[in-house]
């Protein structure tokens, strides 16, 4: 039945028509059905260029203007806008397919705007007619139609590679792409490494999909977390339900940590520390970013660690294993001893490790750190996912307004935040929130969703 099921749901949407050696695919089931992600994009275009959809509508078709947000302005151009819509993105160039209803309504308007360069060449051979014609930048653009199947290509040199991928797109039926299958949406992006599908309407944006490389660990939904009962707070409020096999990865990444802001530190006595805990620890952890406030240079890596107030909560399986495996901490330079357990000096600040109960919390704030202790539920309640996370956009904002020009020189990590600030700041300064989910899905990939809200009034 579930396979049924599952063939049933791959037939109902079209397949998109997909090119060989295709680096990202678009695909679009309806195009008239946009009308809730455009009604998004534009309200949220109003903030940040990048979303609006003039932006990104000629990137829809080689050399025709489809605009998203008026299905019936396909009509002109001969398209049919109930029809799927495949842009398949190359290293040498892009197509674009698209169901005609009127093909000469759709001939006529594409040899209007491919005329202008002058030298269009076009022939019809067993039902195939093409028509090419240079693009005054050393390539071509073109289309192939059959029936009321058309590909349209824009390369970037005189190859004709793609004119011939085209002909191939229009000659035999497309395959369904199981990964679009599996998650909702009324556009899809594609890479190798996942998929994401996209709706929405005027007040928010769902995107939902898989990815291959998230560099997280597995996860396994436990039902009930002893974190779910707690409120979301600060910039960033996560829950999670780490599987087994993930959990030796998590404190790999606590190793990982205390080497960038411990470099005196002895690994030997840090990764002891770390391999104990890894055998105490149940997979329920709660990670929580309060606030970001920088002092110095981000492209230190201890700068960037402290910017971030942070504090990470794990449950336990045996409170007094736990203290045992902490004793050698005290060990290392600078440590000292609480009531609860320890701080340590380290590059940039101070690391906070306590235990409370069944719960051990670590943090680079002091404040942070106590807030999550006292805020710790007596009882826990249900996830209804492996990890479930909220984002404050306002404090986001004002988080990545901090990556000044100077920091991203030489920094590709730093850079991309900073483009995220100039170009997504505004927008996220007027949102109300953000929400998701992670699991993880077969062979070491992960499902996600993110759910962003804007107010119920612009």
């Amino acid at each position: 039945m579930l396979a049924l099921a599952l063939a049933a749901t791959l037939a109902a949407a079209p397949a998109p028509r997909v090119a060989a050696s295709t680096v990202t695919v678009l695909h679009v089931p309806r195009f008239d059905q946009l009308q809730g992600l455009t009604a998004f994009m534009t309200r949220a275009g109003a903030s940040s260029q990048m979303l609006n959809p003039a932006s990104w509508q000629g990137e829809l078709h080689p050399f025709l203007i489809l605009d998203p947000t008026r299905p019936d302005s396909l009509d002109a151009l001969g398209i049919d806008a109930t029809g799927p819509l495949s842009v398949s993105i190359r290293q040498d160039g892009r197509l674009s397919c698209t169901r005609v209803k009127d093909p000469k309504a759709f001939q006529d308007a594409s040899a209007n705007v491919l005329a202008r360069n002058g030298d269009v060449k076009a022939g019809t051979v067993k039902g195939v007619t093409t028509l090419r014609a240079p693009t005054g930048l050393g390539g071509y653009a073109g289309y192939v139609i059959k029936g009321q199947e058309a590909c349209a290509f824009v390369s970037a040199d005189a190859d004709e590679a793609l004119r011939k991928e085209a002909t191939k797109l229009v000659t035999k039926a497309p395959a369904a792409d199981a990964r679009m299958g599996a998650v909702p949406g009324v556009l899809y992006v594609a890479t190798q490494q996942g998929v994401m599908g996209l709706d929405g309407t005027a007040n928010g944006l769902k995107v939902e999909g898989t990815a291959t490389k998230l560099p997280l660990p597995p996860f396994q939904s436990q039902g009930t977390s002893p974190y779910g009962a707690m409120a979301p707070t600060g910039l960033l409020f996560s829950r999670a339900q780490v599987a087994p096999t993930g959990v030796a990865q998590a404190t790999g990444s606590m190793r990982s940590v205390a080497r960038t802001v411990c470099p005196d530190c002895d690994e030997a006595q840090v990764k002891g520390v770390t391999d104990a805990l890894a055998k105490q620890l149940t997979g329920n952890m709660l990670f929580a970013v309060d606030s970001v406030q920088v002092k110095g240079s981000l492209r230190k890596p201890e700068v960037r660690f402290f910017a971030a107030k942070q504090a990470l909560a794990a449950e336990v399986l045996d409170a007094a294993a736990v203290k045992a495996a902490l004793a050698p901490l005290t060990q290392l330079p600078g440590a000292k001893v609480l009531e609860d357990g320890y701080t340590l000096e380290a590059k940039g600040g101070r690391i906070y490790v306590r235990l409370k109960g069944k719960h051990l919390v670590v943090g680079n704030d002091s404040t942070v750190t106590q807030a999550v202790m006292t805020s710790l539920p007596e009882k826990g309640a249900p996830l209804a996912r492996a990890v479930e996370f909220t984002l404050d956009p306002k404090k986001l904002a004002r988080g990545l307004s901090q990556v000044s020009l100077m920091d991203v020189m030489g920094d590709e990590t730093l850079a991309a935040f900073f483009g995220a600030s100039t170009e997504l700041g505004p927008l996220l300064a007027k949102s109300e929130r953000i929400t998701g989910w992670l699991d993880s899905a077969p062979n070491g990939s992960h499902r996600f969703s993110v759910n962003w809200t804007l107010p119920e009034k612009p």
